[in-house]
């Protein structure tokens, strides 16, 4: 039988957004050292040379997944902690943000994978300036609780990756099998406890 690859036509429209999407799907079921232009052209149903105007090669296909997520995951940051609103205390709006976080990142284990290798890579300014947008709110959110006098005057950017760090660790271990999906939530709300009971202004003597 002839091969009629090259015979489909130039998908218009959104075939950046199918590709992406169809990557997304691969990378959950196979992993990121399976994806390939070709692969995701044969899904979408264009030629395998059609990719190519929206991504150069594979990497930059890799990278725009991972900008993707970033950019999803800021939204998500986002919307979790406006629903509390500012008139909550902090506790509650940091509680708000690590749990969207957590939930993202056990839903999308493969795509958070795949967003953390990616932001520090040279080159990969648009996953990074991504990265750095969807986590500057957690710096925003400790800013905020040392103007109310919530928090030590500490550096907002510093003392939000330690919760950061925390509640990475916790789904990682989540996603490895190390702890049970049951205690998620328990252990997201002990880590904020923890965090702000150490980060707390002394009490005046």
């Amino acid at each position: 039988m002839p091969d009629t690859t090259e015979r489909r036509p130039y998908h218009h429209g959104n075939l950046r957004t199918d590709l992406l999407d169809a990557a997304e799907r691969s990378l959950r079921a196979h992993g990121a050292e399976q994806l390939s232009l070709r692969d995701l052209a044969r899904d979408v149903g264009v030629s395998h040379a059609a990719p190519r105007r929206h991504f150069a090669d594979r990497r930059a296909l890799l990278d725009a997944l991972a900008e993707s997520g970033f950019t999803r995951l800021g939204e998500q940051l986002r919307a979790a902690v406006n629903e509390i609103g500012d008139e909550h205390d902090l506790p509650a709006r940091l509680h708000a943000f690590a749990s969207a976080y957590v939930l993202f990142a056990t839903e999308n284990a493969a795509l958070t994978e795949l967003m953390n290798s990616s932001k520090h890579r040279p080159g990969a300014t648009a996953v990074s300036e991504a990265a750095a947008a969807a986590f500057g709110q957690i710096s925003d959110l400790i800013e905020d609780g040392q103007e109310r006098g919530e928090l030590e005057g500490d550096d907002p950017e510093e003392t939000g990756l330690i919760i950061y760090a925390t509640v990475l660790g916790i789904t990682s271990m989540l996603n490895s099998g190390m702890i049970e999906p049951a205690r998620l939530e328990g252990l997201v709300g002990t880590a904020v406890t923890q965090f702000l009971r150490g980060a707390r202004p002394a009490e005046p003597r």
